[in-house]
């Protein structure tokens, strides 16, 4: 089996990641910084709303990919997928735009954490139903 659905969500995280890296990219050539933060206040923001991306998107990812492999049903694998993606945009407006608190930064993060809670939930009861029945 072909993982499909993870392959294209997937995807989606890569081009959502290169436009996280160009605006770090572009703001450093822009302000003539090149390593570090030079002290600016916005590119330590893109830079977090980068690096945060990198730091959960992965593991999230995998997950997916791991949960349909293992023949999770396709409606749940796009549930995941998508709240992942709606998740890691709405994190990246909202600390992009403040380092306080916004609605898209808590509510983009708390959505990544349930979601990855419910895959690990889902890959537990998966495994277990699995054991059980000797498969």
């Amino acid at each position: 089996m072909t993982p499909r659905i993870s392959l294209l969500i997937a995807a989606l995280h890569v081009l959502l990641y290169l436009v996280l890296s160009l605006r770090v990219v572009l703001h450093r050539n822009v302000h003539k910084i090149g390593v570090g933060t030079g002290g600016d206040a916005v590119l330590t923001r893109k830079m977090r709303v980068h690096g945060n991306f990198g730091e959960y998107v992965p593991l999230a990812l995998l997950m997916l990919a791991l949960l349909e492999l293992a023949a999770i049903h396709t409606k749940l694998l796009w549930t995941f997928g998508i709240a992942l993606l709606l998740a890691r945009v709405l994190h990246a407006i909202g600390l992009g735009g403040s380092a306080g608190y916004s609605f898209g930064r808590f509510s983009g993060a708390l959505l990544t954490f349930v979601t990855l809670a419910a895959m690990a939930g889902v890959g537990i009861w998966r495994f277990v139903a699995g054991a059980m029945l000797g498969a």
